[in-house]
């Protein structure tokens, strides 16, 4: 059997400057490239351009400022983990397929002075937090919101957010951008999408009337002929074989408790409280083809833990082997709770519908727009099954697996270098476990993790995170601020920057509760400081005294230095629970206000002109 192997053109690139390429090339994110190939593009287009040009007159005529900016369609995306990014670039093929000019930027690559020139402008953006935009989106929502910001009366532009129901201000900055863009004169073309987990069941729909309103405008051009410009997107012509939908299977290499021993006290010699279970994991991913960065996250398919699957079968009074058939497939219910629906994590429309079946006026109550602040303090103390003991309804089989949001995968940061640990992928997790309302709670993929051992199989696939990077230039300085397991990426950090070889100093802000249960790879940390590693550390361990300290405490003890640090190049970078990002965040701009002699707002600017340069990056959650 044989096959005619396709004719391929000659590269039309000496090899020294295919070399260059390379090298320009290397390390750049998706929307970098898009933007590299459509400038490439965009010149080659002039070059063909021009001799008919210079024939038609003696003289070059420059294009009327904006005149290019009519015929295009600009798409911006925020992104934190990925998801907006995926959508907004599957929106960009689209429209190139359609034969539309089109260009794709991440928000922090967005030239904010072109904005007033903008006619048509898609924003593809998820909600960090509750209502706060991602990292690379802080710089253009400051624009925007600011005084600078254009009045933009010829601008068509359409908002998709993507969020997660189970926080009380769904979509928040989505619906805050959209409302801005109107407020400064901008005609919106249709509602603001609002997309939850199941991203694809409003994205999609959003797409098609998207493009469908982007070749109205812009009169895209038969089929056929070719675009005013293109943009090519340099990547693999295969996708990658393993993703979210498509885990591989990793083997479980070691499952080890690091929550530490009291050596001290009467409980000498026992680990931690009982709340307090901090596991290290090694995760084989030979074979996989999958390749990480550190700052990268390893996401999880896990399954909900039988004890809680039970308990809401148990609550509702249904039988778990009654078969149920949604979107293609037919499962026997006590399935799709353990691995296709989520129930440890609350969302809106849920509630909605389950007040509706209890009667519950109390519950309809808080899904009340002013009641975000109760609703909130309901997602965070609630499961499923609580709500359903609290409000007692009748759900049938099928009413319930419809009514549930699909499981959702759960994305830990990768606590290594593969530099240092080849084929492997280390994770630092926090295994929750907490009693309410009388029962026994606990964190549905932590405790599946926890439960797993050694010679297991565990679901994974790669999260790329390109904001969460060390420097490329490895004589820079960097400043980690990790408390809890969010010190993880920065055990990566510290692996990858020996291992390359990098000049620049590592300075390390580690807290925990106590120091005799709750300092992490103690004597890892011991060991990069004695090696050069690691060149400062901070410890704040805040139950160990009468006066609580934290991490924001000892930025603001070493302010001078930490000033110093960031004013000499430094790239700071923080991780762990969005509360103590936000304090963090409170401390830095006190810390520059103080040591650099700026007023509030204008310390406010530094930070986020850091964060626009990429030297100041969270991954908070």
């Amino acid at each position: 059997m044989s096959a005619t192997q396709p004719v391929l053109a000659p590269i039309p690139l000496a090899e020294e400057r295919r070399a260059l390429l390379a090298q320009a090339v290397a390390g750049l994110d998706g929307a970098s490239l898009w933007w590299v190939s459509g400038y490439a593009a965009g010149l080659a287009q002039a070059q063909l351009a021009a001799p008919a040009a210079a024939a038609a007159s003696p003289k070059a005529i420059a294009p009327a400022p904006g005149a290019q900016a009519t015929q295009r369609l600009t798409i911006v995306y925020g992104s934190q983990t990925g998801n907006a990014r995926r959508t907004a670039e599957a929106l960009a093929q689209q429209a190139e397929a359609a034969g539309l000019s089109v260009r794709l930027l991440r928000a922090d690559a967005y030239p904010q002075r072109e904005l007033a020139s903008e006619r048509l402008l898609y924003i593809v953006i998820s909600t960090q937090g509750e209502g706060d935009p991602p990292d690379d989106s802080i710089g253009l929502v400051e624009f925007l919101r600011g005084k600078r910001a254009p009045k933009l009366p010829d601008l068509k532009y359409a908002v998709l957010g993507l969020g997660d129901s189970s926080y009380a201000d769904f979509c928040g900055i989505a619906t805050r951008l959209d409302a801005r863009l109107a407020e400064l004169g901008g005609s919106r073309l249709f509602a603001t999408g609002l997309a939850d987990l199941d991203i694809d069941t409003v994205a999609a729909p959003w797409r098609e009337q998207a493009l469908a309103q982007a070749r109205e405008l812009l009169k895209a051009p038969a089929t056929g002929a070719a675009p005013l410009a293109t943009v090519t997107p340099l990547r693999p012509g295969h996708a990658a074989l393993w993703t979210h939908e498509h885990p591989f299977p990793a083997e479980l290499l070691l499952n080890q408790r690091i929550s530490g021993r009291d050596f001290k006290g009467p409980r000498f010699g026992q680990h931690g409280v009982a709340d307090k279970d901090v596991r290290h994991l090694e995760l084989s991913l030979e074979g996989s083809g999958l390749h990480y960065e550190p700052g990268d996250a390893l996401g999880v398919r896990h399954r909900n833990p039988a004890a809680l699957v039970d308990g809401v079968l148990e609550t509702l009074r249904l039988d778990g082997d009654t078969a149920v058939s949604d979107g293609g497939d037919t499962l026997p219910l006590r399935e799709w709770l353990a691995a296709r629906r989520e129930l440890t994590r609350l969302s809106r429309p849920f509630l909605a519908t389950h007040a509706a079946h209890a009667q519950a006026d109390d519950l309809n109550a808080l899904l009340a727009p002013a009641q975000n602040t109760a609703l909130a303090q309901l997602f965070n103390t609630h499961q499923l099954v609580d709500v359903l003991r609290r409000w007692p309804a009748g759900w049938s089989a099928q009413e319930l697996v419809a009514a549930l949001r699909p499981l959702a995968p759960r994305l830990y940061s990768i606590a290594s270098s593969r530099k240092r640990v080849g084929e492997e992928a280390h994770l630092t997790v926090d295994v929750l476990g907490y009693d309410a309302f009388g029962h026994a709670h606990g964190g549905a993929a932590s405790g599946f993790l926890a439960a797993r051992e050694e010679g297991d199989q565990v679901p994974v696939y790669i999260e790329a995170n390109e904001r969460f990077r060390v420097p490329a230039d490895g004589s820079r300085d960097i400043l980690m601020i990790g408390p809890g397991t969010g010190m993880a990426p920065f055990r990566g950090f510290v692996q990858e920057r020996a291992e390359t070889g990098a000049r620049g100093r590592n300075w390390l802000f580690f807290g925990a509760q106590h120091f005799n249960h709750g300092f992490f790879y103690q004597s890892e940390w011991q060991d990069a400081l004695r090696s050069g590693e690691l060149h400062r550390l901070d410890l704040a361990f805040s139950r160990d005294q009468a006066r609580k300290i934290y991490v924001q405490d000892r930025l603001r003890e070493r302010g001078r230095d930490v000033y110093d640090w960031l004013q000499n190049g430094a790239h700071l970078y923080v991780c762990g629970a969005i509360g103590m990002g936000k304090d963090v965040h409170a401390a830095l701009q006190s810390i520059v206000a103080e040591h650099g002699g700026l007023d509030e707002e204008a310390a406010r600017e530094y930070l986020v002109q850091l964060q626009t340069e990429g030297r100041y990056s969270r991954d908070v959650y």
